[in-house]
């Protein structure tokens, strides 16, 4: 579902998002060029005392890092635009179906539920569009470039790689697994609350007339409850994160730096190199954290999509024809006899045994049994 509505909406933006592909390649480049330069400065500048050099490969640095800032601006620029043209095309497209509806499609999905998919959903989509076109072209290029990177610099600390990449992969993976569920309810408790708000509004002339105002407050309560719970586990889970992640580089950080000396006590690596190693080991670490961001946002955006596109794609049992009739004028008149009523899925008849007669010009009148509720087809 997500895809496909990407797929869809995402077409007239595929200049921008080529040109936010573009910018994010040349920064991540830049990016994995400057610890580089950095090795060189320590290992040919500033251990043999060349001033010049390092004057020189100072000046490359500023280049590249002036370089790499000017296109991670305009990524964001352009990415920015694209997913807030995609948020308005895609409310647009909403609204507009949904005017289509008739009763039973709007009571079928209920208006604080269509508001909700409206406004919360496609905003979660739009984030996960505007962080997609920033993370999701850096990070493989980061960690693939920084893995080859490094290896350059020393193969010999390569296994410290093949440990830590995926104990962190794993340990984001469980608490994503744990988060899908629980947006999924969230989204329902949104809907709810909505809903519950809708109906004191539409309603407060009836609950102060027949003092309502206790109870009503006790179910906005309960479903407010409800909805923070909720919003609080998901919280703890995506908290749950941030401190493991940082577990797992400091831990593997220091382990880099502790066999890195090894080898440098040992003359197998120069200092230069277990710097620049250390800043590509990072590098690839935290492009492994920006895809766990994302597929953090992936869960919850896919069951905004699945919401989202359960409202495009309802066609109306009543539409209206291309190439309408006008019918003739004719006079007469409409009865109800011995007739009765009920809404589709009720269980209950809303109307039963009753009469109604409807002629041109006067009210209609009724006769039998008073119903519960008002009757359908009342003036």
């Amino acid at each position: 579902m997500l895809w496909a509505l990407l797929r869809q909406y995402v077409r007239p933006y595929r200049r921008l998002l080529a040109v936010v592909a573009t910018l994010q390649v040349i920064s991540t480049l830049a990016s994995l060029y400057l610890p580089t330069v950095n090795a060189a400065i320590i290992d040919d500048g500033v251990a043999k005392g060349d001033t010049r050099r390092i004057v020189e490969l100072g000046g490359v640095m500023l280049a590249v890092t002036g370089l790499q800032v000017a296109c991670a601006i305009g990524a964001v620029f352009f990415g920015s635009r694209a997913a807030m043209g995609f948020g308005r095309d895609l409310r647009c497209a909403i609204f507009h179906h949904v005017t289509t509806f008739s009763a039973e499609e709007t009571a079928r999905f209920g208006a604080p539920s269509l508001l909700t998919r409206t406004t919360n959903d496609v905003g979660q989509i739009q984030q996960l569009l505007q962080m997609t076109a920033t993370i999701l072209i850096t990070a493989p290029i980061m960690s693939i470039g920084g893995i080859l990177m490094a290896l350059h610099q020393d193969a010999g600390l390569s296994w410290l790689l093949l440990i830590s990449v995926p104990v962190l992969a794993l340990t984001n993976f469980a608490i994503i697994r744990h988060l899908m569920p629980i947006f999924r309810r969230m989204q329902r408790l949104i809907d709810g609350i909505n809903r519950v708000m809708r109906d004191q509004l539409s309603g407060i002339r009836v609950i102060r007339a027949f003092a309502r105002e206790p109870v009503e407050g006790r179910r906005f309560a309960d479903a407010n409850q409800a909805l923070s719970a909720t919003a609080l586990e998901a919280g703890r889970w995506q908290a749950l994160m941030l401190p493991a992640t940082t577990l797992v580089i400091n831990v593997s950080s220091v382990a880099l730096i502790w066999f890195g000396g090894l080898r440098i006590d040992a003359g197998h690596m120069q200092v230069g190199s277990l710097i620049a190693f250390l800043a590509y080991f990072m590098q690839i670490l935290m492009a492994v954290l920006m895809a766990a961001v994302l597929a953090v946002m992936l869960p919850r955006a896919s069951v905004c999509a699945e919401r989202v596109s359960g409202v495009l794609s309802t066609r109306p049992r009543i539409t209206t024809p291309a190439h309408p009739v006008r019918p003739q004028t004719l006079a007469g008149e409409i009865t109800f006899d011995d007739a009765s009523f009920s809404y589709p899925g009720a269980t209950d008849l809303c109307c039963s045994r009753f009469r109604c007669a409807y002629h041109p010009g006067p009210p209609p009148r009724w006769w039998g049994r008073p119903a519960r509720v008002s009757p359908p087809c009342s003036p």
